[in-house]
């Protein structure tokens, strides 16, 4: 595990250990045969027969349960199986058979544990019991739940100050759950709120706000067969998003055209086989992208530049036919500073910058050009820079030059990750709340909310390790598996005097703890909840601001769990002596929950009524209708310099990655079929022009080391594969590479960490 100090020699995620690393041809196309096969041997290894039918016929269906996997929408008109690969086996890996009881506790110490790999850990099963960590101990012990809630109550209440503590989310909370979190904690006298959200979309969040006036996408599902073209940036739909290959079919069907622009190419960006038609299931499928721009790891902004600034040379060719100067006039600020600083960029350094020719960036110029309705969609390889927000701001720049907002077909899409990421901060979980909300939810609640700002996640692990927070709360997630700088927050979380985390499975975060640790797990989606008024549903938003039910219906692993909502309305009735409502008639009834929101928050009118209906209801989103949010009403036109991407001789620009079988930290196997690469997660991508300069071999193991603020990380044992990237750049999969991304670089204005371009050094072992 770790050192006491920091220095060189740095925290490792031990191995997945297998004699022989496989490589072979990559898959031609997404989905296919291979698709169906997978999600039947997840499923039915982990749930057997007859969950699995029950389960996967339920998952994303009117009145069934959400997919706990990723927030892309499922639209009016589903498909008898509307879920992917990942999502059966996300599904798979929750609903699974096997149970960790405390016999599996007294059988293994923490230590011997922390010896697993991270798919080791996930592979053991279900928590079926509160468990604690006493101070000294080696081994957790079964606790009770009323126990376990008084000892954490009482941690909470002998803070000298309320922001000693600080409450983390990941995105699979439910929007009711979410909101009494927030509620209990702005109520206990805190504003620190980090969520999974400052790790992976902040940057987008920030990046609208300020141009468009929502922090949210503007499109809906049904746009993308409507859209004369759309553009893909920094997103592998293939492994991340799979049923996002569906909607990119529909719209290549309907005469889109399909800009890619992407470091590594990815397979399900080129073809897609649908496992439900019969017709791409025996032939080659469809083919995806007209244009694909294998562009440097961090080169997006002059890319889009690249794209602008031939747009307006277009426009000086063609007089009025390129740009929509009347939108733009009547809608937008900025535009004139905007096109001095594109026509003064020079295409060396466009080219420089992106790796990419001015003629590939024509091309997509001309293609964006003859679109009246474009959609352009991003996600992490955009927003996990330094200058991950001027990344998302470059989108809004190139959809206003054509006036692409306020028209269906057409507008901005930043495809999130959890499945209830975005309801969660819809609900409050922000440590940086807008005060309208924090005025309204006080009047409603009859209290004086906090108002200053609280910690993201990189301050919260910079307080932790400081001694300025002392009681860390995880709602969900595997914070160790999913910050950066895996050595700087594993000592942040021992510094700790407590460490509590509400899960459902065994992850390396209950292994990394405080003086004092405990587990309370807690039902998954596809179970039913059960409370003292009757079995309850709960709400989700997806990445598109539709709001729906979800409702389990499979039977809990244990009789000893609690739902989510109940564990914090006890902790709150413990910790708050009486103050606030009465939590427990809340989590008895989780639709005087759903009323509160609706008396907080806008959008939400007639809550229970219309989340009822079949389809749920959609938020309002004012750019969807051609009105920006912003003081003055108008959108905004920003300008971002190109960043400085050089590199130091002998270094190379790291990005991390998933693999095709995993879901964020959750690893589902070791097999990434589109990479063609098996049976090893330690794995380098790595230019073989660079190989050859490094005088390495492919197939040969290397370690990694990134140098920032005068210290080296240290990644050992890498395999290095020879991979179609851009020359300079390497791609390392995550939790893994976490290691190397330092806890100093993260991105201006957001914060999130600056996990896709890392300076590293490859070096042979020893």
């Amino acid at each position: 595990m770790s050192s006491n100090a920091l220095g060189d020699e740095a925290f490792e995620q031990p191995p997945d250990l297998h004699e022989k690393v496989k490589r072979y041809k990559a898959s031609s196309a997404a989905g296919g045969f291979q698709a169906i096969w997978q999600s039947l041997r997840h499923t039915l290894g982990e749930m057997g027969l007859y969950r699995s039918v029950k389960s996967l016929l339920l998952v994303n269906q009117k009145r069934g349960f959400d997919c706990p996997g990723c927030a892309w929408p499922e639209g009016k008109k589903r498909s008898r199986f509307e879920f992917c690969e990942n999502g059966a086996k996300a599904i798979a890996e929750e609903a699974t058979r096997k149970k960790i009881d405390a016999s599996f506790f007294e059988k293994f110490s923490v230590e011997e544990l922390a010896k697993w790999s991270d798919f080791k850990l996930g592979r053991s099963g279900r928590l079926t019991h509160p468990m604690v960590l006493d101070r000294g101990a080696t081994h957790y012990r079964e606790i009770s739940w009323k126990e376990g809630i008084r000892r954490v109550a009482e941690a909470l209440k002998s803070l000298p100050d309320p922001n000693r503590a600080c409450f983390y989310t990941s995105g699979r909370a439910s929007n009711e759950a979410a909101f009494l979190y927030q509620l209990f904690v702005r109520m206990f006298g805190t504003n620190n709120l980090p969520d999974c959200s400052n790790m992976c979309h902040e940057s987008s969040g920030v990046g609208l706000s300020s141009t468009i006036g929502i922090g949210k996408g503007t499109v809906s599902l049904g746009d993308f067969e409507k859209a004369d073209a759309v553009f893909v940036i920094g997103q592998n739909p293939g492994t991340n998003h799979p049923r996002m290959l569906t909607a990119l079919r529909s719209a290549k069907r309907k005469g889109a055209k399909i800009v890619s622009i992407n470091p590594l190419r990815e397979v399900g960006l080129f073809r897609f086989k649908h496992p439900q038609k019969v017709g791409d299931m025996f032939g080659s499928g469809t083919e995806l992208t007209d244009l694909y721009l294998q562009v440097k790891i961090n080169g997006d902004v002059a890319a889009l530049k690249g794209v602008m600034k031939r747009l307006f040379e277009m426009e000086s060719e063609r007089p009025g036919s390129v740009l929509d100067m009347s939108f733009i006039e009547t809608n937008c600020e900025g535009f004139e500073a905007f096109r001095s600083d594109t026509n003064n960029t020079d295409w060396g350094s466009i080219e420089e910058g992106s790796g990419l020719t001015k003629e590939e960036l024509g091309s997509a110029a001309e293609i964006y050009a003859k679109a009246n309705r474009v959609i352009i969609c991003w996600s992490m390889g955009l927003t996990q820079h330094v200058n991950g927000v001027s990344n998302v701001q470059s989108c809004v720049n190139l959809l206003l030059m054509r006036g692409n907002f306020g028209r269906e077909g057409a507008g901005a899409c930043p495809v999130r990750g959890h499945s209830n990421v975005q309801g969660n901060r819809t609900v409050g979980v922000w440590e940086n709340a807008p005060d309208s909300f924090l005025q309204k939810i006080g009047e409603v609640m009859n209290f004086d909310p906090p108002r200053g700002h609280g910690l993201a996640v990189v301050p919260a692990i910079e307080a932790m390790k400081n001694g300025k927070v002392s009681v860390f709360f995880g709602l969900g997630g595997n914070f160790i598996s999913a910050t950066p700088d895996t050595d700087y927050t594993d000592m942040a979380l021992r510094s700790c005097d407590m460490t509590v985390h509400v899960s459902t499975k065994l992850n390396r975060s209950h292994l990394v703890t405080g003086k004092e640790a405990l587990i309370f797990p807690c039902l998954v989606r596809s179970e039913i909840d059960e409370q003292p008024s009757g079995d309850q549903f709960v709400t989700v938003e997806d990445s598109m601001g539709l709001v729906h039910r979800s409702e389990g219906h499979l039977e809990p692993a244990s009789q000893n769990l609690w739902s989510e909502v109940r564990i914090v309305a006890e902790l709150a009735a413990e910790v708050l002596d009486g103050k606030g409502p009465d939590w427990l008639e809340l989590s008895d009834d989780y639709d005087k929950i759903r009323d509160l929101i609706e008396k907080v928050i806008p959008g939400f009118e007639r809550f229970n009524e219309r989340v009822r209906e079949p389809d749920g209801f959609e938020l309002p989103n004012g750019p969807r209708s051609g009105r920006f949010g912003t003081p003055d009403g108008r959108a905004c036109f920003t300008i971002n310099p190109i960043p400085n991407t050089k590199l130091k001789s002998g270094r190379l620009q790291m990005m991390t990655i998933r693999s095709h079988d995993q879901y964020n930290t959750t690893i589902y196997g070791l097999h990434d079929r589109y990479r063609g690469v098996s049976f090893d997660r330690r794995i380098v991508l790595v230019n073989r022009k660079d190989l050859d300069r490094l005088k390495i071999t492919d197939n040969e193991r290397v370690d990694i080391t990134s140098s920032f603020g005068g210290r080296n990380r240290i990644a050992r044992n890498f395999l290095c594969v020879a991979y179609d990237i851009p020359e300079g750049c390497c791609a390392t999969y995550f939790p893994e590479a976490n290691v190397l991304v330092p806890i100093e670089k993260f991105a201006e204005r957001s914060l999130t960490p600056a996990s896709k371009s890392v300076e590293v050094q490859i070096s042979k072992r020893n």
